[in-house]
């Protein structure tokens, strides 16, 4: 009966230590598709985050960039929230564009699957956009954000100017001097 012990505790490792392999190995990706959720919510090439057992995750992005669907997202480098079945709860680091404003996305729902659309919610209200359009993960141009300037330690009056008035205006200005 002794030398029975061993080998069932020596199996039972094997089998924990493949099965946390293999959850190393999950993409964010394939858990927001686990959880009811299209791939698509997160740019392409994120290999970097972390998930906890309550659903908290962030996603660590090399820059900040923006990605177009129907309207615009802005991707923060880190993005955080509350992963739970067919919704992202207490999200930051989105921001959806609409007409020239950018409003921060707060969380993200998909109430009936077969209903084809997604919410998301901005604040006072919610956009509601095609499902389809979220099906596999976008291409995100890198963008320089004014955050990025402060973590970057170059917070000056060329960036403020920048940041008001954009890069062509601010090289138009630097160039009539």
């Amino acid at each position: 009966m002794k030398n029975m012990i061993l080998p069932v505790l020596l199996l039972s490792f094997l089998t924990l230590s493949i099965s946390n392999v293999n959850s190393k190995q999950e993409s964010i990706y394939e858990i927001l598709k686990e959880h009811g959720l299209p791939m698509g919510l997160l740019p392409k090439g994120i290999d970097e985050f972390s998930i906890d057992g309550t659903g908290n995750f962030e996603v660590f992005l090399d820059q900040a960039c923006n990605a177009k669907f129907e309207s615009e997202l802005h991707y923060d480098r880190n993005v955080s929230g509350t992963l739970s079945y067919g919704k992202i709860g207490s999200l930051s680091g989105i921001s959806a564009q609409e007409l020239f404003l950018w409003f921060p996305v707060k969380g993200i729902r998909v109430d009936i699957p077969s209903s084809g659309l997604i919410y998301f919610d901005v604040g006072v209200v919610r956009k509601q956009f095609s499902l389809s359009l979220f099906e596999t993960p976008r291409d995100c141009m890198a963008v320089r954000s004014y955050n990025d300037d402060i973590l970057n330690g170059e917070l000056s009056a060329e960036a403020l100017y920048k940041r008001k008035y954009g890069n062509d205006e601010y090289e138009n200005l630097r160039d009539g001097m």
